[in-house]
C-alpha cells in the first residue's frame, strides 16, 4: 500500500499527489512513468513521473480527471492509499549533445513538460518552455515552471491569460527570430504534437514527442501501446515514451486513441452520477 501524503487540486479536473514510494522515487528519471491500481478490482493506468523527493521517498503525480479511474484516484485523500504504485516504468529521458532547447507542454501535458525542463535545467542547458492551455482558469504549474526555465512563454486559446495564440504560433516566432534552438521537446495532445512536428521539420529541428497511448501491464507483453515508429511497430512502455517525432505515425495513434472512448465515457459518467453533482463533458 502506498500513502498520499499530499493531495492538491491546480484547477477544477488536473490534481497533484505526492504519494509514498521510497523504492520507485530511488531511481526514478525524468521521463518515466508508474502504473498504479486504486484497489483490487481497480484498473491499471499510467501516470508520468512529475517529480520525485529521494530524501522524502516520494514521487508526485499530476492527473486529469477524465475516466472512471481518475475521478476515484481524485476522491482519495491525505493520508488514504493507493494499493499498487510499480515503477519507475520506460526510458528515461535523455539529453546529451542538447544545448539550447525548447520544451512544449500543451494544457494537462505541462505535468510532464515540468520535469523534462527541470531535467534539463539542472543540467545547465538552455530551456524555454512554451506552454498553451485553453484559458485562464486551466492553467497549471506556472510557478513551478518559471523556476526552471530561462524563458516561460505562456499562452492560451482565448487570451485569458498570457499570450493569446498557440503554441506552434510562440513557437514559429521564436525559431524565426533565431532562438537557434538544437532540440524541440513536445508534450501535449497527440494533434498538438502533430503539428509541433509539422513546424519543427520545415526548419530541420531534431524533435522529441512523448508518446502515452493506451497502456496495461507496462512490459510490452499486452501490446496495448503499440504505435508506428519509422514503419516499425513500437511500444511505448518498454521502447518509449520518448520518440523521434518525426518518424511517429500520429495518425494512427489518433485513431487508437479513440478506441475505448465511448466506454471510457460511460464509465466516467456512471461514476460521476453516483458520487458527484459534476457534469463532466
Amino acid at each position: 500500500m502506498y500513502k498520499i501524503v499530499t493531495k492538491r487540486d491546480l484547477n477544477p479536473t488536473v490534481c497533484l499527489m505526492e504519494v509514498e514510494a521510497p523504492l520507485v522515487a530511488k531511481k526514478a528519471k525524468a521521463g518515466q512513468f508508474i502504473i498504479l491500481r486504486i484497489n483490487e478490482e481497480g484498473e491499471r493506468i499510467p501516470l508520468t513521473v512529475a517529480d520525485y523527493d529521494r530524501e522524502k521517498g516520494t514521487i508526485t503525480i499530476i492527473f486529469q480527471k477524465v475516466g472512471k479511474t481518475t475521478w476515484e484516484l481524485g476522491d482519495l485523500n491525505e493520508g488514504e492509499f493507493i494499493q499498487d504504485f510499480v515503477g519507475p516504468l520506460g526510458k528515461a529521458s535523455e539529453f546529451d549533445g542538447m544545448k539550447k532547447v525548447a520544451v512544449i507542454g500543451g494544457g494537462v501535458g505541462c505535468a510532464i513538460a515540468y520535469p523534462q525542463a527541470k531535467a534539463l535545467h539542472e543540467l545547465g542547458i538552455h530551456c524555454d518552455l512554451i506552454t498553451g492551455f485553453r484559458n485562464k482558469d486551466l492553467v497549471i504549474l506556472e510557478d513551478e515552471m518559471k523556476a526552471v526555465c530561462d524563458n516561460l512563454y505562456l499562452c492560451t486559446d482565448d487570451g485569458s491569460y498570457g499570450e493569446k495564440a498557440l503554441v506552434t504560433d510562440v513557437l514559429k516566432r521564436q525559431i524565426e527570430a533565431g532562438a537557434g534552438y538544437d532540440c524541440v521537446i513536445a508534450i501535449g495532445p497527440l494533434i498538438m504534437m502533430k503539428f509541433v512536428v509539422q513546424l519543427t521539420k520545415q526548419h530541420d529541428i531534431r524533435t522529441i514527442v512523448s508518446m502515452n497511448p493506451i497502456m496495461i501491464d507496462g512490459t510490452g507483453m499486452c501490446g496495448g501501446c503499440r504505435l508506428t515508429v519509422d514503419g516499425e511497430v513500437k511500444f511505448a512502455c518498454v521502447d518509449g515514451p520518448d520518440f523521434d517525432g518525426f518518424k511517429v505515425d500520429f495518425d494512427e495513434a489518433m485513431r487508437r486513441s479513440l478506441i475505448f472512448k465511448d466506454k471510457q465515457d460511460r464509465d466516467r459518467d456512471e461514476y460521476c452520477n453516483l458520487y458527484h453533482k459534476e457534469v463532466v463533458e
